[in-house]
């Protein structure tokens, strides 16, 4: 029935099969265009930090060309060095946008454009999915990758509507230059293999240069290189063709100025271009060799290299001789990595995935992943009798992508996009098999087919709507960071974008701002003013000044703050009412900065024990003496325990702080900061939650108080022998402590000060 013709023209005929497979893509298509654009329920805005650059990016190539892109240097970013746009951006993503909307802008506005961009090209991957898996399995395991790639949770909350961020345009090249390469390697006849080679070899270098995290699909080719010579014949098209993917791929590369020559002479060239000469070299050992000694030999080789190379990493562990990339990307290949830099730890993106995770963003994908590649590998001899097409290669390659995934998201949550990846392609190619084999058994009656249909798609549908608000469906429901200040309220006010629009209306142009560098592209993009930090965090050490200065007295913070030419200063708290409508009181950890406590602590370099009690949370009386703790409009009033309702005077487990409102650095005060601007949710107080954002104006006639004397114990100083009197001994004379007063029993001791001690309240 699928065979019938439904339309000819000429020798071209459209048939019922073709029509079956050209629904379920624009089913998948809109599936994932429907998941992906739930944030939008909440606003219509860019979503997270990056994009927001991404969008100043892209709207400067757009209005001053490429030219003037190339010698951009931003002037509003890491005052008051700036920052090198071309040589520090993703410029793909910004030209591929910029291109896209020259083509297809039509009337709507860019900023419009790039919200409605990372939906689009999110669903579109799914497309490219399946001519991926199409190539490795045929057209049903290519039609269920479309489909699982659709929902899978990973993916989709990388590339929400809004998301204008690396990875839905880095995924939508990677997984094309992964279907061109895999095509052209499956390709009869040679100029064909040629050209989808060396298109690849373009393809995967765009995709370097609009996200970096690409490299990851690098390395199952690398493998799959050297496992080449052993599952395939035709030895003379391999000698020409992988090395005209790989040298298309790092001249490409080469071209950019990001990933550029660092990324060509570094590890991420070698393990294309080593893997590549090994392959050449087992060719070669094969010829020279007598025909039953050719595979040991080339086992011999491969084993030799991947053993040097891991002599020389090893080496270089203790040498430092060559020039590695950055700890995310070698924790990805070695998950055993550690460090102890409190930066790369604060940021949410670098967590390990956890298990739980793991089951929930795999779901049933995992068992009939373990399902595809088991059939792959234990009957790698018979694939012919599954009833799909499968070559021997493109099986390998399904277990080496399979397995390289997992095993590179297992490192931080946000490579769990190619573990994702590697899931749909071994799932989808399990079921095919399964259903390939149930189909044409010739014993199994309609009802045991229908049967399998149905339990194969009750499975998948359960992770997908239960439970009912932590599905794979409703997850991706959240608001959008700049309308909730990426707390974990679930609400959109307008706090940030009103703060943002009074720091661009009401501050002078050339106005400086301090932040902690979660809000540098928000206030640069949509606050138009010069940021200290921002989000790409190229300055470890401007970081930690900042840090530091949360950290510190106020006094020494302001003198450290006009140093560095500040102006402004901007803190963000999300606070809860716990209290009454008589009388408020408020609980402050809704993922603001009054969360972040313990890692400014952490990367300032001070005890964070000194400052907080054990559940890193609750604040120390000494927190409150410092900056941060001035700048929070918020006072201490007890300790509650809001699962039990009981109060405490002191801190202990399982009890949290409870504040009132209390601005301590008033308009018309003589603080070193006077508050400028409070949003809209800490003025009004009209729902229990604030999402309230604080912008500080720096004093500059503030006077900072005289250090007030120290009082040192009388016993703590020696004595010194005075002069006898006549007709007398010498005896000691009272010497009085620093500041003209003396020592004595009055004299109490710094570390004696109540409420310092580490089991004192306030």
């Amino acid at each position: 029935m699928l065979e019938r013709t439904v339309l000819a023209v000429g020798p071209r005929k459209l048939q019922a099969r073709h029509l079956l497979v050209i629904a379920v893509l624009a089913a998948s298509f809109t599936v994932s265009a429907l998941i992906r654009a739930q944030p939008a329920e909440y606003g219509f805005t860019l979503h997270e930090f990056d994009p927001f650059f991404n969008y100043r990016a892209t709207e400067f190539l757009v209005e001053n060309g490429l030219e003037a892109y190339g010698g951009w240097h931003d002037e509003l970013s890491w005052h008051p060095d700036g920052r090198d746009i071309s040589r520090t951006s993703q410029f793909m993503q910004h030209a591929t946008a910029a291109a896209l909307y020259g083509a297809f802008g039509g009337g709507s506005s860019l900023l419009d454009f790039v919200i409605v961009l990372p939906l689009v090209l999110g669903a579109l991957t799914g497309i490219a999915v399946f001519a991926l898996v199409r190539v490795l399995a045929g057209t049903t395991a290519g039609l269920l990758a479309s489909l699982f790639y659709a929902v899978s949770v990973p993916i989709i909350i990388r590339g929400p509507i809004g998301w204008f961020k690396a990875e839905p345009i880095g995924l939508f090249y990677g997984v094309i230059g992964v279907y061109l390469f895999l095509s052209g390697i499956t390709a009869s006849g040679r100029r064909e293999a040629a050209l989808r080679l060396a298109g690849a070899g373009i393809v995967m270098s765009m995709a370097l240069s609009a996200w970096g995290g690409t490299q990851f699909f690098i390395i199952p080719m690398g493998l799959f290189f050297m496992v080449l010579p052993f599952v395939r014949r035709d030895h003379s098209f391999l000698l020409w063709a992988v090395p005209l993917f790989v040298g298309v791929l790092l001249a490409s590369s080469a071209a950019f100025e990001r990933p550029g020559a660092s990324f060509v002479l570094g590890l991420g060239g070698a393990s294309l271009a080593i893997p590549a000469a090994v392959m050449v070299a087992c060719v070669l050992v094969r010829r020279a060799s007598p025909p039953a000694s050719a595979a040991r030999n080339s086992l011999l080789l491969v084993f030799g290299v991947v053993g040097a190379a891991a002599a020389v990493l090893a080496a270089n562990s203790q040498t430092g001789y060559l020039d590695l990339p950055s700890f995310r990307y070698l924790n990805a290949v070695n998950p055993f990595l550690t460090t102890i830099d409190p930066l790369v730890d604060s940021v949410s993106e670098h967590v390990s995935l956890t298990l739980r995770q793991s089951f929930f963003f795999m779901s049933i994908l995992m068992v009939f992943a373990g399902v595809g590649a088991w059939l792959l590998l234990s009957r790698r001899d018979r694939l012919d009798s599954y009833g799909i097409p499968l070559r021997t290669d493109m099986a390998v390659y399904s277990v080496i992508m399979g397995f390289a995934g997992v095993y590179v998201a297992s490192a931080f949550t946000r490579l769990a996009v190619f573990s994702s990846v590697a899931m749909v392609v071994l799932a989808s190619i399990g079921i095919a098999i399964l259903a390939s084999l149930v189909f044409s058994n010739a014993r199994a009656g309609a009802g045991a087919k229908a049967g399998f249909v149905a339990v194969v798609v009750a499975m998948l549908l359960v992770p997908m709507s239960t439970p009912a608000e932590g599905n794979w469906v409703s997850t991706v429901s959240n608001p959008p960071p700049i309308l909730n200040g990426g707390s974990i309220f679930q609400i959109s006010t307008q706090d940030w974008p009103l703060a943002l629009e009074w720091l661009r209306e009401e501050t002078p142009p050339d106005s400086i701002v301090m932040s902690w560098w979660d809000y540098g592209y928000w206030i640069e993009t949509l606050g138009e003013r010069t940021t200290l930090v921002d989000n790409l965090t190229i300055s470890t050490s401007k970081i930690q000044n900042i840090a530091q200065i949360f950290y510190s007295e106020p006094a020494e913070a302001w003198e450290r703050m006009g140093e560095l030419g500040v102006d402004y200063a901007v803190v963000y708290i999300a606070a809860r009412n716990v209290g009454t409508e008589e009388r408020p009181l408020y609980t402050l950890s809704g993922g603001g900065d009054e969360t972040k406590r313990v890692w400014l602590a952490r990367i300032a370099g001070v005890d964070e024990a000194d400052y907080l009690y054990g559940d890193s949370v609750s604040p120390r009386p000494r927190f409150d003496e410092t900056l941060f703790g001035m700048m929070t409009p918020f006072s201490h009033v007890t300790y509650g325990n809001l699962a039990t309702g009981l109060k405490s005077v002191r801190w202990q487990p399982g009890f949290v702080s409870i504040y009132e409102k209390d601005v301590l650095l008033p308009a018309d005060g003589d603080g070193p900061l006077r508050l400028a601007y409070s949003s809209p949710s800490f003025d009004e107080d009209h729902d229990s939650r604030i999402n309230g954002v604080f912008v500080y104006e720096l004093n500059r006639d503030y006077v900072p108080p005289e250090p007030e004397p120290v009082r040192v114990p009388i016993s703590a100083i020696p004595f010194m022998e005075a002069a006898a009197p006549e007709g007398g001994e010498a005896g000691p004379e009272p010497v009085a402590a620093p500041g003209g007063e003396s020592g004595g029993e009055d004299g109490a001791e710094p570390d004696e000060a109540p409420g310092a001690g580490p089991d004192e309240g306030p």
